[in-house]
């Protein structure tokens, strides 16, 4: 294999590897996104419903009278 062609071979590999990392980071990007906004929706429901712990807390709730 010449040197041309071994260059050419790691030109293309490094051009598929940095088209890799920005689809990866694209990817990661868009999870953080979601991942705020989902906790952001949690904190909200959590507000919601404090005032009843047995909701957000199942072993707070209490037994129904025929247990």
């Amino acid at each position: 294999m010449s040197d041309l062609q071994r260059l050419t071979t790691l030109e293309e590999r490094y051009a598929h590897l940095d088209r890799l990392v920005s689809e990866l980071s694209d990817v990661i990007y868009r999870q953080q996104q979601e991942l705020e906004t989902l906790r952001y929706q949690v904190t909200m429901l959590k507000d919601k419903v404090g005032g009843d712990p047995g909701i957000v807390d199942p072993a707070q709730q209490e037994r129904p009278p025929h247990y």
